[in-house]
């Protein structure tokens, strides 16, 4: 069928904000030539986005050869977005430009279970506290989007898979939610927002269909399959720390245990533990995660033959989990993720890569993530800015 005037005129001014956000600054005859519109139709679209308060005139190509010519960039407050990362340990916050520039960040501590203060107020003042740093009001935020461990049950509309998480699961939480801030609020699993970022920012750019296999505080996995995330009917998809896995005994009621078989193999509690097995003795102290960071980071590096068989070892329970995953979902990518993986770098990859190719016929490609500072909050102010670009450039009504 064919479009309307205004509907083509609203494709081209959206191919041309899109190219602006990629691209920076460009000018007249670059847009043109981008979009194959004619200089005339560019110079037009430029005006009506001017009037329209997206784009702005950004200086010129002064210092290039020929004459100089205007430049045009997205006004980056032409909307604003926010995203949260909870943990039973902190939220931190963030607000972004509609450009995907970060302009505030807030992180309130929120110690588990010592914490009276509820869970509306924790996430009110943690947002207050980015727009306060960015010069912001709530009103000025057109979409906030919170990443959690675990997921809201669409059914039910109580959090799941995250008994770790106090304060959470009360059933009246998302209507409170609702009410105290005026803007949509959209919630997503932690590590379902750290393949957002990868897939819009890192290394699975370009890819439809892969596996992000994710382990910090704990184990877990984001599924995209035709480029959108596989949630699952309860929104469990990648819950793979409850994994039965080979080398551990089973785990009956995992989520009363909050923990399963793969997490309890390969997890990040796992790893000083082995190290202890190997004779390992400088272990360092501090949170399993961060300790488990360190320890694969040093035997990534190190030559000692003890050090060695721990990144060989953490590699094959690795690899014991992501089998059964690629034989059912057969993924073009695994994208190892969190900083107990990205901690063994290149090494550990490749050793994850042979054992996978041992233990399971499918033959995905592995790599390591790119998006390593604050991933999940970058999820989530990726996955809010999605939405809110969609609202604000929306010029056909």
């Amino acid at each position: 069928m064919a479009g309307t005037p205004r509907t083509l005129r609203a494709m081209n001014d959206r191919a041309a904000l899109d190219l602006l956000l990629e691209h920076g600054q460009l000018s007249r005859t670059r847009i043109g030539k981008l979009t194959g519109l004619s200089k005339p139709t560019a110079s037009q679209l430029l005006a009506r986005l001017e009037a329209a308060g997206l784009v702005l005139a950004g200086g010129t190509t002064e210092g290039r050869p020929g004459p100089n010519a205007q430049l045009y960039e997205v006004n980056p407050a032409a909307g604003y977005a926010a995203g949260l990362d909870v943990t039973p340990e902190r939220i931190l916050a963030a607000v972004a430009d509609i450009t995907g520039r970060t302009i505030g960040s807030y992180e309130l501590p929120t110690p588990g279970r010592r914490t009276g203060t509820p869970v509306v107020q924790q996430v009110t003042d943690a947002l207050d506290g980015a727009l306060k740093a960015a010069g912001l009001v709530r009103a000025d935020v057109h979409r906030l989007v919170i990443g959690t461990p675990g997921a809201f049950d669409p059914g039910t509309g109580r959090l799941r898979y995250a008994s770790h998480l106090p304060g959470w699961h009360t059933p009246a939480l998302l209507g409170e939610l609702a009410a105290a801030l005026p803007m949509p609020v959209e919630y997503e699993n932690d590590v379902n927002l750290v393949a957002v970022a990868e897939q819009r920012l890192g290394a699975a750019r370009g890819h439809d269909d892969f596996v992000l296999l994710w382990n910090e505080g704990g184990l877990g996995a984001a599924l995209v399959l035709g480029g959108r995330l596989h949630r699952g009917w309860t929104g469990g998809a990648g819950e793979v720390g409850f994994l039965p896995v080979p080398g551990t005994p089973l785990v009956r009621q995992v989520t009363k245990a909050n923990s399963g078989g793969y997490q309890e193999l390969a997890g990040s509690q796992a790893v000083p533990r082995l190290a202890r097995e190997l004779g390992i003795d400088d272990i360092p102290s501090g949170p399993y995660a961060e300790v488990a960071a360190a320890l694969v980071a040093r035997a990534a590096h190190s030559e000692d033959p003890a050090h060695q068989q721990l990144l060989e070892t953490y590699a094959t329970r690795l690899a014991t989990g992501l089998a059964s995953l690629v034989s059912v979902l057969d993924p073009e990518l695994v994208v190892l993720s969190g900083a107990s993986l990205t901690a063994g770098g290149e090494r550990l990859r490749a050793l994850v890569q042979s054992e996978l190719a041992e233990l399971a016929a499918a033959r995905p490609h592995l790599v390591v993530g790119d998006v390593r500072e604050q991933p999940v909050l970058r999820g989530a102010l990726e996955s809010a800015l999605a939405a809110t670009r969609d609202e604000v450039f929306d010029t056909s009504r």
